[in-house]
């Protein structure tokens, strides 16, 4: 019962205060941790294909454990010195581990550049939550990654935390978090981290698995109350649900293009390299800026139904 008590309100704090810059976050100092650990780890272990994975797999098993415990010890200290601080901080760090409000906020800074016509602010402000080079991007390429990335951070940074969190509170939360970040700073198939990125990169398809999928049948359900097509989006989500490297990334992404009717994905600049990617979706019409927060709508609708089920589930086996 307590858990699912915090989760709904660590939900309406993050809808609420979002990730103000002033505050202390747990995921910026994961990211400084796992800078750290790299260059530690690099230093430890030979340069080697072998060397690197095994440097990697030290990375990927420390961050989140250590992650795990420190939120728990935080939490066992604060209920020591008061229940309510308790409660408090574990509220906190919930909400820290969700991200509805800032992908908005972001989402909708996008929106508005390009609704002004200014297609250079837009690339900048969507390089701000994507992680390819966006300093060639059309205007409907802007578009495209900032529609793609709030589907694939409806489920990165919405379902999978509170699926989680679920099952194992703020702690466990805070452990997926740590193998997310881990994953956006070194899961990449490059030539630097093709051996040191692996264990993070399978370790994030796996603590994905389950929440991408349900993120992608919650958001097909969805639809109606956000005014989009759900009978596309399930034809769509069906057809090229796999149709991406990652086992996990195509899920919201093809639900999301066929609720708007629209093609998402397809070739993207990486660190100055040509990805050459399949297409999600139908090329029905072109992408509008209006489908930013077309989508940021069904990232709400989505977001909120399964919070409920979550707390719904959590009561009902706390019952048991």
């Amino acid at each position: 019962m307590r858990t699912a008590m915090v989760m709904l309100l660590a939900f309406c704090l993050d809808l609420v205060m979002g990730d103000p810059r002033w505050l202390p976050h747990p995921v910026r100092e994961m990211g400084r941790a796992i800078s750290a650990l790299e260059k530690g780890l690099r230093g430890l272990f030979p340069a080697t294909p072998g060397g690197e994975r095994a440097a990697g797999a030290v990375l990927a098993l420390v961050l989140p454990v250590g992650s795990f415990w420190l939120g728990w010890a935080v939490l066992w200290l604060c209920g020591r010195l008061a229940p309510w601080l308790g409660l408090a901080a574990e509220v906190l760090l919930c909400s820290q581990c969700l991200a509805a409000r800032e992908l908005k906020k972001e989402s909708m800074a996008v929106y508005r550049e390009l609704e002004q016509g200014d297609l250079s602010a837009a690339r900048t402000a969507v390089a701000r939550i994507v992680g390819r080079d966006t300093g060639s991007l059309t205007a409907e390429g802007v578009t495209k990654a900032a529609v793609e990335t709030v589907a694939e951070n409806t489920s990165d940074g919405e379902i999978a935390p509170l699926f989680w969190m679920a099952i194992g509170g703020a702690p466990l939360a805070l452990a997926y978090k740590a193998v997310n970040t881990m994953d956006s700073m070194v899961g990449y198939r490059n030539e630097k981290y093709q051996y040191f990125g692996t264990a993070a990169a399978r370790l994030d398809d796996l603590a994905n698995w389950l929440p991408a999928r349900m993120a992608a049948l919650v958001m097909v359900a969805l639809c109606p109350l956000a005014g989009l097509d759900a009978e596309g989006a399930f034809r769509v989500w069906r057809r090229d649900r796999k149709k991406h490297k990652s086992p996990n990334s195509a899920q919201t992404e093809a639900a999301m293009a066929g609720a708007l009717g629209v093609q998402l994905a397809g070739d993207a600049w990486y660190f100055g390299e040509l990805h050459h990617k399949p297409t999600l979706g139908d090329d029905l019409r072109p992408v509008r800026p209006a489908d930013i927060k077309k989508a940021d709508q069904l990232m709400y609708w989505t977001s909120g139904a399964f919070l409920l089920l979550a707390a719904w589930a959590r009561m009902a086996v706390s019952l048991l």
